[in-house]
């Protein structure tokens, strides 16, 4: 049970991080194509910052998932799964 707690964390972490990445890239994208139609032809992405983001994402994704999964190893399996 605790490492199906700690599994479904780390995956919904993991996604999160690259899902708002992704976003955020095809934002930029669309705002860049939008300012190019003005005239402004410089975009730079901040590669630094895009890793330091998903790392922290990760990381925060994964302590979430140590609290929950320590508690439910302390839970009976049956009442554990009849509580959620």
């Amino acid at each position: 049970l605790r490492r199906m707690i700690r599994l479904e964390s780390v995956v919904i972490a993991v996604f999160g991080a690259l899902l708002g990445l992704a976003l955020g890239l095809v934002w930029g994208v669309a705002v860049q194509q939008v300012l190019a139609l003005e005239g402004l032809t410089a975009f730079a992405v901040p590669w630094g910052t895009v890793i330091a983001v998903v790392v922290g994402s990760v990381v925060v994704g994964l302590a979430a998932a140590v609290l929950p999964a320590l508690r439910a190893s302390r839970m009976n399996v049956l009442t554990a799964i009849a509580h959620e």
